[in-house]
C-alpha cells in the first residue's frame, strides 16, 4: 500500500514535540511492515525511510493547498493535523491529536488516540499511539526504594506537576523535574530544563517511577510510555486515557494526594520486565502502524471507519 503521511510540523521533533514523535514512529512502522510511504511536511523535515516532498507551511491549511503534492499512485492520505475536507480524488484519513473545544464541528473520517478520546468526541474510532522501543533504554534491574522520582513535561497545571512536588516536600523523596521553564524548587527537588534524546532516556530508565497526575483529560499520554518501555512503573490520575494503559502491575491509579503519596511507597515492587512487556506488547510503532493499516484498508473497502480495539483484543 502506498500511504501518504501529512504533517505540518517539521521532523523530527525540537524538544519534547509528541504528536511529531508519533508521526515520525507511524512512518518507520509503515516502511518496516513493507508499504510504501510518502511524507508530506515543512521544509527542513529529516525522516529516514520514506520519501519526503517539501510542502510550504501555508499549503497545509485545507485540503485544496495539499492537493497538488500528493502522488498520484497513492491509496491514501493520512493527516496529523485538522481537516473540515479531505482531498476529492483519494481517500484520507486525520488522526486528532489534541481535545477539541465542546460544540465543535465534527471532522470527517477522524481517528482519536484512545478509548476515551473517541468516546469525548462521539466516535469510537481510536488507534494507540506507539513507539519504537530501540529509542529508550531498558533498565531491567529492579527499582530501589532510594531512586529519585521524576516528572517528565510541560510545567503547566492540568498536568499535575504540582502534585509531584508537593509529595515531595511532604516526604522528602528525590524529585526530578524535567520541563520547558525554569521554576525555583529546593530541598530534594532538582529541576533540570527540557530533556530529550539520550539524556530523557537516561532520566527515565534510572527512575524509581514516573509521575503523570493529569488533572485534566489526556487524549494518550505519551510520556507514560516511555517511562514503560524503560522499565519504569507510573503513578497516574483516573483521568483521560490513562487508565487505559495503567494496569496495576506497572503503576498505580489515585484519585487524591494522599493516594498517591502511599502508592508511591511501593511504586518500585513492580516488576520492570513486566513495564517492558506491556509496552512491546500493546504501544510500539509496529503496533501502532498495524492498526493503523487496519483502519486504511476499512476504509478502502466499506467507506468507513471501524471502531478502535482495545488492548488484548
Amino acid at each position: 500500500m502506498h500511504v501518504v503521511v501529512a504533517s505540518h510540523q517539521a521532523l523530527p521533533a525540537k524538544g519534547y514535540g509528541g504528536p511529531q514523535r508519533v508521526v515520525a514512529a507511524l512512518v518507520h512502522g509503515l516502511a518496516a511492515l513493507g508499504h510504501r510511504v510518502t511524507l508530506l511536511a515543512p521544509p527542513g523535515t529529516r525522516v529516514p525511510a520514506t520519501k519526503l516532498v517539501e510542502v510550504p507551511p501555508r499549503q497545509f491549511g485545507d485540503a485544496a493547498g495539499l492537493a497538488p503534492y500528493v502522488p498520484g499512485d497513492a491509496d491514501i492520505v493520512h493527516a496529523h493535523f485538522p481537516l473540515q475536507r479531505g482531498p476529492t480524488a483519494i481517500p484520507f484519513v486525520q488522526t486528532i491529536h489534541r481535545n477539541l473545544k465542546p460544540g465543535s464541528q465534527p471532522y470527517p473520517n477522524a481517528i482519536f488516540l484512545s478509548r476515551d478520546h473517541a468516546r469525548r468526541h462521539g466516535s469510537e474510532t481510536f488507534v494507540y499511539n506507539g513507539l519504537n522501543p530501540t529509542e529508550y533504554v531498558f533498565r531491567r534491574f529492579p527499582k530501589r526504594s532510594t531512586q529519585y522520582d521524576l516528572f517528565l513535561g510541560k510545567l503547566h497545571s492540568a498536568k499535575g506537576y504540582h502534585w509531584a512536588v508537593e509529595a515531595a516536600k511532604h516526604t522528602g523523596h528525590r524529585l526530578i523535574v524535567a520541563g520547558g521553564w525554569r521554576p525555583s524548587f529546593t530541598g530534594s527537588i532538582k529541576y533540570v530544563g527540557e530533556v530529550d534524546g539520550a539524556t530523557k532516556a537516561a532520566l527515565l530508565a534510572r527512575a524509581r517511577c514516573l509521575w503523570n497526575p493529569a488533572e485534566w483529560d489526556e487524549p494518550f499520554g505519551l510520556v507514560t510510555i516511555e517511562a514503560l518501555l524503560s522499565g519504569t512503573p507510573v503513578l497516574g490520575t483516573r483521568r483521560g486515557a490513562l487508565p487505559e494503559l495503567i494496569t496495576p502491575d506497572v503503576g498505580a491509579l489515585c484519585d487524591t494526594m494522599d493516594e498517591m503519596i502511599a502508592a508511591a511507597a511501593t511504586i518500585h515492587t513492580r516488576d520492570p520486565a513486566a513495564c517492558r512487556a506491556r509496552a512491546e506488547r500493546d504501544f510500539t510503532h509496529l503496533v501502532m502502524a498495524d492498526a493503523y493499516l487496519r483502519m486504511y484498508r476499512a476504509l478502502l473497502e466499506s467507506g468507513a471507519l471501524p471502531p478502535g480495539r482495545s488492548i488484548g483484543a
